[in-house]
Formats: structure tokens, sequence, C-alpha cells
């Protein structure tokens, strides 16, 4: 009995250990090349994206904390990373940093949502928020997600060694919830860009289309790994399966591009860029339809 129980406890966190894909018990070399391509590009990037909107934070802009919390969530990911790609999958070690790797990918998930919600409260609840936007508070909150996340990641590491097999649904069930969330702050922000008349337009555009990105990074590349575990495939190697869980390891260099619409000159470029792209493009299409009727 206790024999089946050990080796039902290998099993079985040999099945989680290829489902959050840090590694596999034999991965592929095509996986371990892109595991680190993504390092080498991901983490250069990520410390130099902390440095700039480090420069960003103010006493009246406190998006930028967030920001900042969510790279260190994403060095966290990327250094698990390294030692997953360094260590053999059988390792203590592997089994430490693949804990540590599931820690950063929660806070990073949390502070995605923080970041919404930050946005969405300056045009939605723009006097209630305005005494609550200072840096202090803002501290207070990433300490709260910090302990969050620990909490739950202590929570599936009790599930996994007891042979809980609750312990994936807890995953799925936690990693569905800010879908709804980004969905509601997305809705809600563009919903209230009438009623704050005083914003200027510019900083509208920034707002939303930071949430935006956050939306979009959470649905390219969390939701796919997310859906194909809801599936009860994410214990089947296979090349969909690699690439769903592949995709979170992008996100830390995804999550680089949010200093972008930050910083007001860049965003500003960017969206003014797009938007004329857009009017050449209709100007083309407009021309080529008069010449056919001519």
């Amino acid at each position: 009995m206790d024999l089946n129980s050990t080796s039902q406890s290998r099993c079985d966190y040999s099945n989680v250990t290829a489902a959050f894909y840090l590694s596999n018990s034999n991965p592929g070399p095509h996986m371990v090349v892109v595991t680190c391509v993504i390092i080498a590009v991901s983490l250069p990037v990520t410390m130099v994206a902390i440095y700039a909107v480090y420069s960003l934070v103010q006493k009246d802009n406190v998006a930028p904390v967030y920001v900042i919390n969510l790279l260190i969530s994403d060095l966290i990911q990327l250094c698990s990373m390294v030692v997953a790609v360094a260590t053999s999958s059988t390792s203590k070690t592997f089994e430490i940093f693949f804990y540590i790797y599931h820690f950063g990918v929660t806070t990073s998930v949390c502070f995605m949502v923080c970041i919404a919600l930050e946005r969405y409260l300056v045009i939605g609840c723009p006097l209630w928020y305005r005494f609550r936007r200072t840096i202090k508070i803002s501290l207070g909150v990433c300490v709260v997600v910090w302990a969050f996340a620990l909490t739950y990641i202590l929570l599936v590491y009790f599930c996994y060694t007891s042979c809980f097999l609750d312990a994936e649904i807890i995953f799925d069930v936690f990693f569905l919830v800010p879908l709804p969330l980004l969905i509601f702050f997305l809705g809600g922000t563009i919903k209230a860009l009438s009623t704050a008349s005083r914003m200027p337009t510019d900083e509208k555009r920034r707002i939303v289309a930071l949430i935006v990105l956050v939306l979009l990074i959470y649905t390219l590349l969390f939701l796919p790994a997310i859906i194909w575990s809801l599936a009860d495939k994410a214990t089947v190697k296979s090349l969909l399966s690699e690439l769903s869980y592949t995709f979170i390891q992008f996100s830390p260099l995804a999550d680089s591009f949010l200093y972008v619409f930050l910083r007001k000159g860049a965003a500003d470029r960017l969206l003014v860029s797009m938007c004329c792209c857009r009017i050449d493009s209709k100007d083309v299409s407009i021309s080529r339809e008069g010449r056919e009727n001519n």
C-alpha cells in the first residue's frame, strides 16, 4: 500500500510538472531551445523595463508601482526557468523552483488584475480614487498581493504532496477568475469615457490601451493553458499541450511592453502612428474605388 501511494505521488507530481510546463521528465530538445531563447531575450528586456518604469513613479501616479511588481514577478519566473533548464526534473532543486515559478506566475496574474483595476478607477471613480491614489496605499496593496500568492502556493503545495486530485481544479478556477474581471474593467472604462470630460483625450487613449494590452496578454498567453487543462489533456505530452504551456513563458516579454503605455510620449506616438496607418489605408481604398468608378 505504501509503495502504491509513493508511486502515485511521484506520478501525480510528474503530471503536474508537465501540466504547468517548467520542464518534462524527458523534454524534447526543441522545447529546451525555445525556453533558452525566451530567457535570453526576456531577462535583459525585463531588467531594463523595471529601471524605466521606476523612473515614472510619482506621488500622483501609482500605476508604475503595480507594473514594477509585475515585472519583479516576471524576473522570478525567468530565474526559475533558468534553474529548470539547468537541472534534472527529478532533483529536489527542480521541485523547489517549480513552486517558485508557479508563485511568480500567480503573482503576475494578480498584478495584471491590479493594473486593470487601477486604470479603471482613474476613469470610472475619479473623485473617490483621487484621495486614495497614494504610494503608501499602493505599496500596501502590493504586500497583500504577495502574501495572497504565497498563501495560495502553499495551499497548492500541500494539495500536491497529499495527493489530492483537486489541486489542478484549484489552479484552473483561480486562473479563470481574472477573465471576467478584466472584461468588466475594460467595459466599465469604455462606458465611463463619456463622463470623463475633464481628462485629456491622449490620457484616455493610454488608459484604454493599457487595459486592452493586459487583457490580450492574459487571453493569448494564459487562457490556452487553462483551456487545455480544463479539457483534461494537460498530462498528455503532445505538441499542442507543450505550445499552450510555453505561451505562459512569453508573458515576461509581453509584460515589458506595458511600459510603452505608461510613458506619455511613447504611447502617444504609437497610437497616433496606428491611427495614421488606418487613415492611410482608408484613403487608399477610397482612391481605388474612385478609379474603378471612373
